[in-house]
């Protein structure tokens, strides 16, 4: 039962992404949304972690049997997305190389802010 409230939680959530979605009218998915909300309801407290981390553990550990549909859907239509397979595949690589850059070098920003404010102290 108490998985069940979990997902209720979770799943209110992700119907107030969609309704904000269909409401303001930006290029923004309505997933992004509801991490959004999630992130905000975590931060200001008013759902706590332990409120929503058993499901939300449970959906990380079957995250990968959902690409399966996709991946067929992409064999479905292969002959189509053939002569773009390098192109997309450059693009993939150079944005997945630019995002970890990015992100390191906002890590290590963060990290010496933080030995910095401590250092004060």
């Amino acid at each position: 039962m108490k998985l069940l409230g979990q997902f209720g939680i979770i799943l209110g959530i992700t119907f107030m992404g969609e309704a904000l979605h269909t409401l303001i009218p930006l290029p923004i998915p309505a997933s992004i949304y509801g991490l959004l909300i999630m992130l905000l309801c975590l931060c200001t407290r008013a759902v706590k972690l332990e409120q929503v981390q058993s499901a939300a553990n449970f959906l990380v550990e079957i995250m990968p049997p959902m690409f399966i549909p996709a991946s067929v859907g992409i064999l479905a239509v292969w002959t189509k997305l053939r002569p773009i397979v390098t192109p997309a595949a450059v693009i993939m690589v150079v944005s997945t190389v630019i995002v970890m850059v990015c992100t390191g070098r906002v890590s290590q920003a963060v990290i010496r802010a933080k030995e910095k404010e401590a250092a004060k102290s």
